[in-house]
């Protein structure tokens, strides 16, 4: 065993009995016992109507998708997964699972999530699942089959979101043919598996921040406060370089006009060593159990440098934290806040 891959295993140990010992101190509201999901990437929490989370996020060995579910966020780290599905031997789906989410739509549970063939890992479209069941746990999933999409180069990272009545989908795929890169792309949705004709490029690397490693715009989530539809996205490559930046439009707005949509000319979470927070990224949003305060799940790891492909460094841990609003109606994301500080700091009148 080499230095790196025996100082990985001792800091996997050490966070497992750092998390038990958070466990046992008394926790103040909406503090978090992170990491709530450990190597659990791209996470994506859904919280039901009778105030069960339903939890779902990448795994390392890419094979399978998993459920969890919790009456407490809190819960989701000592709740057993339920493998809800498994790769295929041969062909599409049997390859790279990838950013699962989670969404009830009329009734009905669906996945979305990306996959590579078995014969090409990179051959990565989006896909879906659905079921019936009133628990996503139970019950049988069925494969809904692909999603296609106009351009269907490379694209994953699919979410939903309803505004003014209408369903939207956002996903990623290739956004320019001048250079290799994923962007975001939006379009009605014309029902849970199918998408509308229109499908637009709402932004796509532009900024340093965004092209360090690779030219990267993927992990979009969005969360509609204070009269704005804001998105969130991941930028660059999935190291210590990964970091989270922040769309926004009207609430009035186009969606499908790309020019309604601004974005901030810098990331709004990013590394921090000194919080031995590294690479943050691929988020998504919740409420506490208050049923009122807008909580942020991502990942991200507690040591900087990987050996080899970060792709294949399992440590991206799940984690939680408040995110707080600013006077002007602004997410805070508290770059230079721990996680549980987040939760203590007071929140500035509207």
């Amino acid at each position: 065993m080499n230095f790196m891959k025996l100082f990985k295993l001792i800091l996997a140990v050490t966070l497992i009995f750092s998390g038990l010992a958070v466990n046992a101190q008394k926790l103040n509201k909406n503090q978090f016992n992170n990491p709530i999901a450990l190597q659990r990437a791209d996470p994506h929490v859904w919280k039901a109507t009778d105030g069960t989370y339903y939890f779902i996020a990448t795994v390392p060995e890419y094979d399978r998708i998993e459920i969890r579910s919790s009456k407490t966020i809190n819960g989701i780290k000592e709740a057993q997964p339920v493998v809800v599905w498994r790769k295929h031997k041969e062909g599409p789906m049997g390859n790279h699972i990838w950013a699962p989410e989670l969404h009830q739509i009329d009734g009905k549970w669906y996945i979305y999530f990306a996959a590579g063939s078995a014969e090409d890992k990179w051959k990565i479209r989006k896909y879906v699942l659905s079921n019936p069941s009133v628990d996503p746990t139970k019950g049988e999933w069925a494969e809904e089959g692909e999603m296609v999409s106009k351009r269907n180069e490379f694209t994953l990272d699919a979410t939903t979101f309803v505004h003014k009545g209408q369903r939207y989908h956002v996903w990623v795929d290739r956004a320019s043919d001048k250079v290799p890169n994923t962007g975001l792309y939006i379009a009605k949705m014309t029902s849970p598996t199918t998408l509308d004709e229109k499908q637009v490029v709402i932004s796509q690397p532009e900024y340093e921040w965004e092209i360090k490693g690779h030219r990267v715009n993927e992990g979009p989530a969005v969360l509609i406060r204070n009269g704005k539809v804001f998105m969130t996205f991941s930028a660059s490559a999935t190291d210590a370089n990964y970091c989270i930046g922040l769309l926004w439009a009207d609430e009035n707005a186009d969606l499908l006009d790309p020019a309604s949509w601004h974005k901030l000319p810098e990331p709004v979470f990013y590394s921090n060593e000194a919080l031995k927070r590294f690479g943050p990224g691929h988020n998504s949003f919740t409420v506490a159990e208050d049923g009122k305060t807008d909580v942020m799940i991502y990942h991200a790891r507690d040591y900087k440098e990987i050996e080899g492909e970060p792709l294949y460094d399992p440590n991206r841990h799940a984690r939680a934290r408040v995110l707080r609003w600013t006077k002007d109606g602004m997410p805070d994301f508290g770059q230079d806040l721990d996680d549980n500080e987040m939760a203590l700091k007071k929140a500035k009148k509207k």
